[in-house]
């Protein structure tokens, strides 16, 4: 099982990116696919997650902001990330959840910087 996160980067206050995580060996529809990210000096933390079923859930930092959805054709998961904030910056990582087990996928870094 793998899990692919891209399309971090550096980006100004109020701007926008879009996350993706690309599974291999599961499949998107099967699992909780969870976002969590981590700042330097603190815990991870949970950022917004998609059940089987479709049904999405957010922090309450993030929610408004934040849409977490999935592509099924692509086996891909996406967090697209809008009026972004200083204290968003942190190493984003994608999780998934289910009957086989847990994986999580290395970090993508995002910078909210001026």
């Amino acid at each position: 099982v793998q899990l692919q996160a891209s399309g971090g980067g550096l980006v100004q206050p109020g701007g926008s990116l879009r996350l993706s995580c690309a599974a291999s060996g599961i499949r998107v529809s099967g699992y909780t696919m969870s976002w969590y990210r981590q700042a330097p000096g603190k815990q991870r933390e949970f950022v917004a997650a998609i059940i089987s079923a479709g049904a999405t859930n957010y922090a309450d930092s993030v929610r408004g902001r934040f849409t977490v959805s999935r592509d099924i054709s692509k086996n891909t998961v996406y967090l697209r990330m809008n009026s972004l904030k200083y204290e968003d910056t942190a190493a984003y990582y994608c999780k998934a959840i289910g009957a086989r087990g847990t994986y999580w996928g290395q970090g993508t870094q995002v910078t909210v910087s001026s």
